[in-house]
């Protein structure tokens, strides 16, 4: 069964072409890998799945369901998060109320309770404060839930904003860059909780990222994009065998051997 379906997915910037007919399908509990050069329009498929965009043509499916022109907010409560390339967390407030908001939108009170703090209000709080410092643990940041998020190290605020998507509850899982300005320890902690969280929390997810290291790592599945359009898809070892993919990256990264290397530091 797929998770997420694209078919003739296309948006025009005016007489720019970002992406065009991008079709894909996400198989459920997948990790997959979704790259190409700097430019290629992958964090615009993204927005456009996501509803932050609206697409000039094509569909978008969500576990058989057109999303197509649905709001970003309608596409998050039918199971669908993401996280962004520049780390998105409310930075002057703790960890533990930047998981607790997530959890927000399914909270058993109405206005009525919160505005007179009902005792139904205050039983809902409390059992929300702990769902989240539960939740806490599971990523290791139960120590640190009283802490500013932006005084978090990098790594540490990534790992909080991937929670905090997780809190939502969804079924897809849309990374955008979540190794970029991550140090080489940080890369491999975060390579082992992308593993964790799809397997403990039965995820599919959908990652975008530059560090082949990574990619090659853990994506069981690969499509590649240049210049808004698929040039390829297919397994790592496919992928990095394929010599359309080595000549789109060529001036990106290095080519040992007939095969992609790890991408240079301007990527």
């Amino acid at each position: 069964m797929s998770v997420l379906t694209t078919s003739g997915l296309t948006k025009f910037f005016g007489g720019l072409c970002a992406v065009r007919d991008f079709d894909i399908e996400v198989p459920e509990g997948a990790l997959y890998g979704l790259i190409g050069p700097n430019g290629a329009g992958k964090t615009t498929v993204f927005n456009l799945v996501t509803g932050l965009l609206a697409a000039t043509a094509g569909e978008v499916q969500f576990m058989g369901q057109s999303v197509l022109g649905m709001d970003a907010h309608r596409i998050t409560q039918l199971g669908i998060a993401r996280t962004f390339q520049n780390i998105r967390v409310f930075p002057n407030l703790t960890v533990l109320d930047n998981v607790r908001i997530a959890y927000h939108p399914h909270a058993g009170y109405s206005m009525f309770d919160a505005v007179l703090r009902t005792g139904h209000y205050e039983r809902q709080e409390a059992a929300l404060t702990e769902q989240a410092q539960d939740f806490l643990a599971v990523f290791n940041l139960d120590g640190l839930q009283d802490e500013i998020a932006s005084s978090l190290p990098y790594g540490q605020q990534r790992r909080l904003e991937i929670a905090r998507a997780l809190a939502a509850e969804p079924r897809l899982l849309l990374l955008d860059e979540p190794a970029a300005g991550m140090n080489p320890q940080e890369t491999v902690e975060l390579m082992d909780l992308i593993h964790f969280i799809r397997d403990r929390f039965k995820l599919t997810i959908l990652l975008i990222e530059h560090q082949m290291r990574v990619v090659m790592g853990i994506c069981e599945w690969i499509t590649v994009m240049d210049f808004g359009e698929i040039i390829a898809r297919g397994t790592p070892r496919e992928i990095q065998a394929n010599p359309q993919v080595i000549e789109a990256y060529l001036g990106r990264s290095a080519v040992i051997g007939g095969r992609m290397a790890e991408p240079g530091p301007e990527e």
